[in-house]
């Protein structure tokens, strides 16, 4: 891992870690998803810039860190790159299919390096939801089916790793 690496883990382990924010099912720290989702865009063809996001990519939808403080640290590509993996909905904008539905318009515009590292967020996300949270799998799965159309500019090996698991 290179230095630009490293800085972006250990800003997002400082960010997630200062409000005590755990896996929901594991109780892990955090961090655990993000490294789990910049190692998966490692296996793929991807830029330096690409990995930070990766590290980054709840940082600021989780924490109180803004997009102004991420282009400060790593640069307007990076922060670009996390605007886009950020959800745009706020919980007063209606129910969770409301909500996400204008996520997913979000993310239909988004590039394609953005749209590479959230497939590897979703195959992250879904391997934890699987197995530990079957009742709202169901919900997930519909959800995910969704956005993989949306998706389809992504790394291709991603994409179909990321279908194949909704066929679980």
């Amino acid at each position: 891992m290179g230095a630009f690496d490293e800085r972006a883990r250990a800003f997002a382990a400082a960010a997630h870690g200062s409000i005590g924010q755990l896996r929901k099912y594991t109780g892990e720290p955090y961090i655990v998803h993000p490294i789990a989702v910049a190692e998966i865009v490692r296996t793929v063809p991807h830029s330096e810039e690409m990995i930070a996001a990766a590290f980054l990519h709840d940082v600021v939808e989780d924490t109180p860190v803004t997009i102004e403080e991420i282009a400060a640290e790593f640069g307007p590509v990076v922060a670009d790159l996390v605007s886009w993996l950020t959800d745009v909905s706020k919980p007063e904008d209606g129910n969770r299919r409301t909500r996400k539905h204008m996520d997913l318009l979000h993310t239909a515009k988004a590039p394609a390096a953005a749209k590479t590292i959230k497939l590897a967020d979703l195959i992250d996300n879904t391997k934890s939801i699987a197995r530990h949270d079957p009742s709202f799998w169901s919900v997930y799965r519909r959800e995910k089916m969704a956005l993989l159309e949306a998706l389809k500019e992504g790394d291709a090996a991603l994409w179909k790793e990321a279908a194949s698991q909704t066929r679980r």
